[in-house]
């Protein structure tokens, strides 16, 4: 039965938690099997209820029937839970499809105690069985009888886990750490206020939880921060206490520890990313709702500051509080993710990988340009600007951020074999590492949770060496002879076809086949011919034969209009 409903599940939209296109396989699926096995209700013009029983469980797909019956009303009711989030009026359909899908669940288990279904199938069913009846009353909040039907599921399958072997295992070992935290959950509303603790470490281990657990789960930690949060009045910072009256303030504050402390010890990358955007989105609310202070208390801090000069209000100091803190975790995070990013560019040089798209040097120096702007904020925090330790601190730290962000830019200048832009910037590391060594004397315990520079030093040295010895031998290729493979002369192809040569320009776009537009070439030009003869011929006289015009007076004219000719 598991096997089966977690193949489903992961083929048809629940890898990506679109539960609407599961529950349109899940009937397509019921409406196949119906036609297969000629169990129809009816037909189109009138419905005929039929029910599986015993006396024809001939072929398994009877019970296939059911199991599908009960997955569509289950899915259902888990994309009427993620819509119910804006109309809390679908809570109650979502109610009705959990109780139709226990209802097929029911009579699933009903049907395995038949002789013709093995051992393993009755366990499964009845674990089935359970595991929908748990959530069902996990969603009425009855937390006793939730919490038994999960104990009842999670014994069914750790004991199929053990009967199998590992690889079988693996399928009923994953569905038992589902059911722990909503175990948890459920022993900590009956009464049992330790399970708080392990819910925050099974949230920690997983990266985050899923169905029904995850916002019931989210909202006890801030109701548990809550309780807290109403005897904290006051927060210390920097040598100042200021009073804190904003409730969701307290409650980000309180839970600042414990979110950070979880993200040390988070397994792997991914989960500390997860962390560090929950942190950093918590802050932004809580900024939003001490600005939303700020506005009506404008006109009172302008008047604190005219009469004490220098000293921001109260609710101003919290307000740079709080950027700090968002700054420092964007920092953090921005950190934490070039140090996975080095370590990738490592590996990367020891193995290439094929159809991936590998990290590059610049990746990281967009990282540590956002992280020197995020200093540079830090600096303008109103209420810090006298005060000089901290501008200290933020200084080194930015000679820091700025000799690694040097050194990537020198790494991307030795990628396309710029050797002397590459070894001036390994000078200027050297030279923003001397400075942190030297003047971080009385700071050491502010910086010390930033990258070594002694490291850094060291391999800059490294880097030097290699650096030169590459640019010797990259001359000494230049002066030699090119071999004819090599050489490229500017010909296009149609010119070179007697000569092998490795032009990497003949697979790009602006391939050079032939001359184009053609040179012009010069033709004979059409032959003009001039008369020069005819200037110098005299042609004879031709008076005798040129008839004289007569005199014509009024006579002639009246002649010519009645016709007479002389």
């Amino acid at each position: 039965v598991l096997q089966i409903v977690k193949e489903s599940q992961q083929q048809h939209g629940l890898r990506h938690g679109d539960f609407q296109r599961y529950r349109g396989y899940c009937s397509r699926r019921l409406r196949r099997l119906r036609k297969t096995l000629n169990f129809k209700m009816g037909n189109r013009h009138k419905f005929t209820g039929k029910k599986v029983t015993e006396e024809i469980l001939s072929d398994n797909r009877y019970l296939l029937l059911i199991l599908m019956d009960a997955e569509r009303a289950w899915s259902y009711a888990m994309q009427l839970k993620q819509e119910a989030n804006t109309e809390p009026r679908k809570r109650f359909h979502l109610l009705s499809r959990l109780r139709k899908a226990v209802k097929h669940a029911e009579e699933l288990e009903r049907l395995c105690e038949s002789n013709r279904v093995d051992a393993k199938t009755k366990l499964e069913a009845q674990a089935y069985m359970a595991y929908l009846t748990g959530m069902l009353r996990f969603e009425h909040q009855e937390w006793k009888a939730a919490m038994e039907a999960f104990n009842k599921c999670k014994t069914i399958y750790e004991k199929l886990a053990n009967a199998f072997t590992e690889e079988q295992a693996v399928l009923y070992n994953q569905r038992v750490e589902e059911i722990s935290p909503n175990i948890r959950y459920c022993a900590y509303n009956i009464g049992d206020q330790s399970a708080i603790s392990e819910l925050m470490q099974m949230r920690l281990r997983s990266g985050g939880t899923e169905g029904l657990l995850a916002e019931k789960l989210e909202a006890l930690i801030t109701q548990t921060r809550a309780k807290q949060a109403a005897t904290m009045s006051e927060v210390e910072w920097r040598g100042r206490t200021v009073p804190v009256k904003i409730d969701k303030v307290r409650i980000f504050l309180l839970g600042l520890a414990d979110n950070e402390a979880a993200i040390v010890q988070a397994e792997n990358e991914e989960t500390k990313e997860r962390l560090f955007e929950s942190l950093l989105s918590e802050c932004r609310d809580a900024i939003q709702a001490v600005r939303e202070d700020l506005k009506p208390d404008q006109k009172q801090r302008e008047h604190s500051l005219e009469m004490d000069s220098g000293k921001v209000s109260n609710i101003q100091y919290l307000h740079s509080y709080l950027t700090y803190i968002k700054l420092s975790t964007a920092i953090k995070r921005n950190e934490s993710m070039a140090k996975s990013l080095q370590k990738a560019l490592l590996q990367q040089q020891r193995s290439e990988e094929d159809g991936k798209r590998t990290p590059r040097p610049q990746d990281l120096i967009r990282l540590y340009d956002i992280i020197l702007q995020n200093l540079v904020e830090l600096t303008q925090l109103p209420g810090l600007e006298e005060d000089k330790n901290f501008q200290k601190e933020i200084g080194l730290k930015t000679l820091v951020y700025k000799a690694y962000r040097c050194f990537f830019i020198a790494q991307s200048y030795v990628l396309v074999k710029k050797w002397s832009e590459a070894l001036v910037l390994y000078e200027r590391v050297l030279k923003y590492a001397g400075q942190v060594q030297s003047e971080a004397g009385a700071y050491k315990n502010s910086l010390k949770d930033l990258p070594d520079v002694q490291d850094l030093i060291t391999q800059v040295n490294a880097e030097k060496y290699s650096l030169q010895a590459a640019a010797i031998l990259d001359a000494n290729d230049t002066h030699e002879t090119e071999s004819p493979s090599q050489v490229k002369d500017g010909k296009p192809l149609s010119e070179r076809f007697e000569t092998f040569c490795l032009d990497p320009s003949l697979v790009s776009k602006q391939v050079s086949l032939v001359h184009f537009p053609p040179g012009f070439q010069p033709i004979p030009c059409k032959p003009l011919f001039f008369d020069l003869a005819l200037n110098h011929v005299a042609f004879p006289p031709l008076e005798d034969k040129v008839e004289q015009k007569a005199k014509s007076g009024l006579t002639g004219y009246i002649k010519g209009i009645f016709g007479f000719k002389s």
